[in-house]
């Protein structure tokens, strides 16, 4: 197989797996593409990791697909019922991190460009907010407008990379006093829009059909982040639920500061 599309299975692997753990997968993406020799920088890096993301999506709305089915059924009833209320606790998480995609697209795309210093030290934070949360135990609260807002909050904050987006969404969620299957839930399908979105956007304005572009890498790279993604979010769920956060506080927290001390050591990467 080429070296490019075994490169792209890589990533497409180590997306499936992380996205659905609270490690960051967007850290992981790139410490993989530094690790792996990936001079794709901005733009054609950023592509890449949406595809990714779009895959793991898909997996995330295939395992899920009876309860969004029966939550499209409640919307379609046109009522203030239960499905759609959580609908629209959806659509206020995704607010804060539409605004800063929308305002600061530029300035995200230079993220993705091999900052293992910001990987890394972003690694340190999640690990630190998943060894607070793993702190909380008074977790019996659904969740209200007010969270989904501040859930919302993390969300767009872990668009760094190495900030863990379900780290940061779940966490913030348990020290909001949310229940641990709620909040792993929210955290799950919250994103969802937020990836097709994006998708969709990028589509409608040409950034996803550079003559440039290596479609089969993408190709590769979305299948196996899917399937992985979906064997991933089906084990793992029940993973993060009955699992303490202090296993994955203390790898992101190690491997956060191996690449930290990597970066400050190497010359040009800091």
């Amino acid at each position: 197989m080429d070296l490019e599309l075994l490169k792209a299975a890589l990533l497409g692997i180590i997306q499936g797996l992380t996205e659905f753990l609270p490690v960051s997968s967007s850290g992981h993406l790139e410490l993989a593409k530094y690790l792996l020799g990936d001079q794709s920088v901005g733009e054609e890096s950023l592509l890449m990791t949406v595809t990714l993301h779009f895959g793991t999506a898909l997996a995330t709305l295939a395992v899920f697909r009876k309860e969004l089915a029966q939550i499209f059924k409640g919307l379609f009833r046109f009522q203030w019922n239960e499905e759609t209320i959580f609908s629209s606790k959806i659509v206020v998480s995704m607010i804060p991190a539409a605004l800063v995609g929308v305002f600061l697209e530029d300035q995200i795309e230079m993220l993705f460009n091999r900052q293992v210093l910001l990987v890394g030290a972003c690694l340190v934070v999640t690990g630190l907010l998943l060894f607070w949360a793993n702190r909380s135990h008074d977790n019996h609260k659904p969740i209200g407008f007010n969270h989904a807002f501040w859930v919302g909050i993390a969300q767009a904050i872990a668009i760094l990379p190495g900030i863990s987006r379900s780290g940061a969404t779940i966490s913030s969620a348990l020290l909001l006093g949310i229940d641990r299957e709620k909040a792993t839930r929210f955290s799950f399908l919250m994103v969802v829009p937020l990836i097709i979105g994006k998708m969709s956007k990028d589509m409608l304005e040409g950034d996803l059909s550079s003559q440039e572009t290596q479609w089969l890498p993408l190709v590769v790279g979305f299948v196996f982040a899917f399937l992985f993604g979906f064997l991933a979010c089906t084990w793992m769920i029940q993973l993060v639920k009955r699992s303490k956060l202090i296993v994955f506080a203390v790898y992101c927290l190690l491997i956060g500061s191996a690449a930290v001390v990597y970066a400050l050591l190497t010359p040009g990467l800091h």
